[in-house]
């Protein structure tokens, strides 16, 4: 027969650390190991969620050692003597730790910008196990000023979180890179050669005469409208082949014209239907924030041929509505 669940002992608001030492339940000791159990189940959460075999097996392994290290911060010396040895942190596993942080910092496309949790369920949950267990650290920090605690436990602690922070940044690059490619137009899904390429890539390369006529037909509309632009041609794969700044024109625009571009080119949407599937609840919300250069401005449109994208062109300067139409006019040029 299993016993009880409940055994009414704490019900006066204390409990048991191992060793058989009573305490209130709002002792530091506890507030320390009942949040990582918080961090250990939001774990749960994540490895119930993620898609990614590798990631789903790194939160298996580290919601096993969390055990131990829960029973280390659980125990303090003083009480009766236990029938087995209570581990302790040691720099093994701060170091293993890091190795993974390393390893997955390589896939990491960083963009620079403040995160905001919710790219996909498993990194969300991940993102809320890192909150959780930086909350730990804080109460081993406040629990060290009463008493010693072992170094090891608190750099472990810090470099999970951090391990965290980074294993939920992969999950929901991953994730977003899934969607934009089930999300590309059917044409494009056609099987690439052997080297990289689209078949017939070659021939439908943009020439730098063909950048220099666009950029002259998008700077006759500029100064038809009368408004000062900059204006860039990318290759297909999002790479400047040309990007010229009219007088006066914004300084922020010699950024943003080649992001539009790139991002036409390597979403294959224009930037301002891009920026309506990104909305909350689309398929592409957060792209903007989780992918570099991407940007959801208007006025970056791609170049077809042959039913293929093989460029595109950015424009920056005036409002959204102007950007568009001096874009329309660089791609009507081609």
């Amino acid at each position: 027969m299993s016993g009880k669940v409940y055994t009414r002992g704490g019900d006066a608001g204390q409990t048991s650390l191992l060793g058989g030492v009573r305490v209130d339940k709002d002792d530091l000791r506890i507030e320390v190991y009942g949040t990582m159990d918080e961090g250990t189940s939001a774990l749960g959460l994540a490895r119930a969620t993620t898609k990614y075999d590798d990631l789903c097996r790194h939160i298996i392994d580290l919601q096993g050692e969390l055990i131990p290290v829960m029973s280390e911060a659980a125990f303090v010396p003083g009480g009766k003597a236990l029938k087995f040895e209570i581990p302790q942190v040691q720099p093994p596993q701060v170091e293993r730790l890091e190795r993974l942080i390393d390893h997955y910092n390589e896939e990491w496309i960083q963009t620079g910008q403040f995160v905001r949790p919710g790219g996909s369920p498993a990194s969300a949950a991940m993102d809320m196990a890192r909150a959780i267990f930086r909350r730990a650290e804080r109460r081993l920090v406040s629990l060290n000023r009463e008493e010693a605690v072992n170094p090891h436990l608190v750099k472990y602690v810090n470099r999970l979180s951090d391990l965290l922070y980074v294993l939920a940044r992969i999950d929901e690059q991953r994730t977003l890179i899934d969607t934009i490619t089930q999300q590309m137009p059917a044409a494009l899904q056609t099987a690439v050669s052997d080297n990289g390429r689209f078949p017939g890539e070659l021939e439908m390369e943009l020439t730098l005469k063909e950048c220099d006529r666009l950029i002259e037909a998008g700077i006759r509309r500029a100064q038809e409208i009368g408004v000062p632009m900059v204006l860039t041609v990318v290759d297909q794969n999002g790479d400047v082949i040309e990007s010229r700044r009219m007088d006066d024109a914004l300084i922020v625009s010699v950024t943003l014209a080649p992001h539009k571009a790139y991002t036409a080119a390597t979403v294959r949407l224009p930037t301002h239907e891009l920026a309506q599937a990104a909305q909350p609840g689309q398929s592409l919300f957060g792209i903007d924030v989780n992918l570099p250069k991407i940007t959801l401005v208007g006025g970056g449109l791609p170049l077809h041929k042959d039913g293929k994208v093989v460029g595109a062109v950015g424009v920056s300067g005036g409002s959204v509505a102007q950007d568009i139409d001096v874009a329309q006019a660089m791609v009507a040029a081609y």
